[in-house]
């Protein structure tokens, strides 16, 4: 439906006499007197009096331009005087530059609605003036059900930014910005919103400042460094090398020889377990070295011990007894309890994952998982480890388990530098990028340095929430991910406020500024003592510098300490240092992805996630096996029919 601009002059007239006097809206015209396919120059005359608001021709705001059938709109970028010379006392010529960002229409109803592109460009001398609040509200209107509003429009605060969280976290997300503009409030906002709008789906926070536990003490579960149980067996060939070589280079022959030894350790524990005979590797066993099947520490040292006794291992028993040594001290390093923690080991693959992967939830579908006391030679691993599993889950479980890894500091993981990182990190990340939409795993990217982070895997983050960047680079990256018709959104990067983003991609309908939403002081993320609002005192007395420096020394004594329990329930440091379990009471997985489980086991104890039934260490001289267990009945069945297909897998 054609509207004239008399039409439109009059509509105004009505809605500024209901508007309030401070908030009048002077419609003022303006020219059309240049356009090209992407942008128009405006003349328009200031009037020397005071009848037109200080803001009606502001940089950063959207204008509407009479355009035949349509209005065409667009975004102002540039104000200037043509002579460089401002007058008080007379009316004053002023040029302003837009860029076209899209038109209205008006439907068979009168509505309003808004599309991106333009099929009838301006003519010169077309009307231009300040956008109506109608066609502003339908120019950002967003009609998605999980739509949610993130905060407001810079321009103007009565209408809502609203934010699609499907197609949001379906094509992933990034969220960018300098040290110190709200980012990570941002990112604590943006999961609330998804739990909110989408309760299906766990959120795995990969946290390497530990700020994030204490914006979500209701709706999350923390694991660090003191409650991790991530076992060493689960590591692919890969990141079990990077943990052993600390990303240093690895010894080629010493891997050739953990890939050949690996898979006999695996079989050797689950002829044990079955309580069958052992069997070499072949191609009718399909075990590799990144199957997913327990072995102990004990049989892959002994496995090496025999092969150096071997006549035809002679000119290798210099790199076997290295790798032997590089095994002992990864084992024997308190830093990586995480890992060895534990003397026995069994197969309860399924109690673990549903615990950091949230199967079932149980009202607490994010896990914040806290990097900062991992030791930093070994955090890529752990993190290829976490995302790796993600993506297999998702696939094996044909999208039944629904997940979003989002990476604080992202740059870290997937650098640009093909040379630096740590490849299969890299490569687990960019698998979700680039296939986790057909499998429900999502892929959330926050960082202060976009221009540091791989653009392949940035480029496939659909929606980007940009907030203030100062460095060129960093512009640069965001300019490229833009759309053509919106780029000038990228001038006002540098002089964002705090908290105020320029959100654009698949999860708005169209580029907007906008001032994110405030979250409660209890919501915000931060490390303890960060408060400023925290009232100061030396009530808690001097810090113990000896109790410290012992905490530092022996972490295990510290954190049972800490904890208010006995060493003794945590065994003693002997050969491997004993690690508490993840779960005080280890969860059973009634309502997992196949449906309630009967018979679970009942809370409480200090098995945690792990049961053990035999020794980390076997007699290798003696050779013989330690005493053949049965395997636990007491697991989830649709769960283990879950990692049955995940095993399978890696072997295929």
């Amino acid at each position: 439906m054609y509207r004239s601009p008399e039409r439109d002059r009059a509509d105004d007239r009505r809605t500024d006499r209901g508007a309030r006097t401070s908030d009048r809206r002077n419609r003022t015209e303006g020219h059309v007197i240049d356009c090209d396919g992407t942008r128009a120059v405006i003349s328009a005359i200031m009037p020397a009096d005071s009848s037109v608001s200080d803001d009606y021709w502001n940089v950063g705001s959207l204008i509407t331009i009479a355009s035949g059938p349509a209005r065409t709109v667009g975004m102002l970028y540039r104000i200037e005087v043509p002579d460089a010379a401002w007058r008080k006392a007379a009316p004053n010529t002023v040029h302003i530059h837009v860029e076209l960002v899209g038109e209205i229409r008006e439907d068979e109803g009168g509505a309003a609605r808004f599309a991106g592109g333009l099929s009838h460009y301006p003519h010169l001398g077309a009307v231009a003036h300040r956008i109506r609040n109608a066609d502003l509200q339908a120019i950002f209107a967003n009609t998605d059900p999980t739509a949610v509003a993130l905060g407001r429009l810079s321009q103007s605060r009565d209408i809502e930014a609203m934010v699609s969280i499907d197609a949001m976290i379906s094509r992933h997300f990034a969220v960018v910005g300098t040290t110190g503009v709200g980012k990570s409030t941002t990112v604590s906002l943006l999961i609330r919103k998804i739990v909110a709008a989408r309760p299906d789906i766990g959120i795995l926070l990969l946290d390497p400042h530990n700020e994030f536990a204490s914006a979500f003490p209701d709706i999350a579960v923390t694991i660090d460094d003191s409650t991790l149980d991530l076992p060493f067996w689960l590591f692919r060939l890969d990141e079990f090398v990077e943990v052993l070589f600390r990303g240093r280079p690895a010894d080629p022959e010493e891997v050739d020889i953990l890939r050949d030894l690996i898979p006999e350790a695996r079989l050797r524990f689950k002829g044990d377990m079955a309580g069958g005979p052992m069997r070499k590797p072949g191609r009718n066993n399909q075990v590799t070295a990144d199957t997913p099947i327990p072995y102990r520490v004990a049989d892959l040292l002994a496995l090496i011990k025999e092969r150096m006794g071997s006549l035809d291992a002679r000119e290798h028993r210099t790199t076997l007894k290295s790798l032997a040594s590089r095994i002992e001290a990864a084992v024997n390093d308190p830093r990586y309890r995480f890992m060895f923690a534990h003397k026995t080991i069994t197969d309860n693959l399924a109690e673990v994952l549903a615990h950091i992967y949230r199967v079932p939830a149980r009202g607490r579908p994010v896990t914040i998982f806290q990097l900062n006391g991992i030791p930093s030679e070994v955090v890529n691993a752990v993190v290829s480890v976490l995302c790796r599993v993600a993506f297999e889950l998702s696939v094996w479980s044909r999208s039944k388990v629904k997940t979003l890894v989002l990476c604080e500091e992202a740059h870290r993981y997937i650098p640009a530098d093909r040379e630096a990182g740590f490849g299969p990190t890299r490569a687990s990340i960019a698998r979700i990028a680039k296939e986790g939409r057909k499998y429900g795993v999502s892929l959330g990217i926050i960082t202060q340095r976009p221009s540091e982070l791989d653009a392949t895997i940035l480029s496939q983050c659909n929606t980007i929430f940009a907030m203030r960047l100062g460095n060129d680079s960093d512009q640069d990256i965001i300019r490229r991910a833009i759309t053509g018709a919106s780029r000038s959104y990228i001038n006002f990067l540098p002089s964002l406020a705090n908290r105020e983003a320029i959100a654009f991609g698949q999860g708005v309908n169209t580029p907007m500024r906008m001032i994110v939403e405030t979250v409660d002081t209890a919501g915000v993320p931060g490390q303890a003592g960060d408060d400023p609002h925290q009232e100061r005192t030396d009530a808690a007395g001097p810090v113990d510098m000896h109790g410290l420096l012992q905490a530092v020394r022996e972490p295990v004594l510290a954190a049972a300490d800490a904890l208010g329990e006995p060493l003794e329930s945590w065994s003693t440091l002997g050969v491997v240092g004993e690690q508490r379990p993840s779960l005080a009471d280890a969860p059973t997985l009634q309502g997992s992805v196949d449906g309630p489980v009967d018979g679970a086991p009942p809370p409480g104890g200090r098995e945690g996630l792990f049961t053990y039934d035999g020794p980390l260490r076997r007699n290798a001289e003696g050779g013989g096996r330690s005493g053949r267990t049965q395997q636990p009945n007491d697991a989830p069945q649709g769960a283990r029919d879950l990692i049955s297909r995940f095993r399978r897998a890696d072997r295929d």
